[in-house]
């Protein structure tokens, strides 16, 4: 287990990344009966499928997530060091 605390957007990094794999197995199971000639699965599997698309959208909303915290720690950190410097030019 990991030391590190958790930073906005990483649990929905790891949700998306849970739900596109699922769509990846879905999506290889709908594929394999058409090579294998096989009946085809019905289509709820196909819209199951979608989940590989989803997961990607969950997994980049957690990765914006993060880049905007880290942008606004960024700023908060060099607000504090100009904030003297604005105070002493008046």
């Amino acid at each position: 287990m990991s030391s590190e605390t958790p930073r906005d957007g990483d649990l929905l990094v790891r949700i998306g990344a849970i739900v596109f794999l699922v769509g990846a197995v879905a999506t290889l199971a709908t594929v394999a009966p058409l090579f294998l000639g096989a009946d085809p699965l019905p289509t709820a599997a196909y819209f199951v499928s979608m989940l590989m698309g989803v997961g990607f959208l969950i997994a980049a909303a957690g990765v914006l997530r993060a880049v905007a915290a880290q942008r606004r720690q960024a700023r908060a950190a060099l607000s504090p060091a100009l904030a003297p410097e604005s105070a002493s030019s008046r």
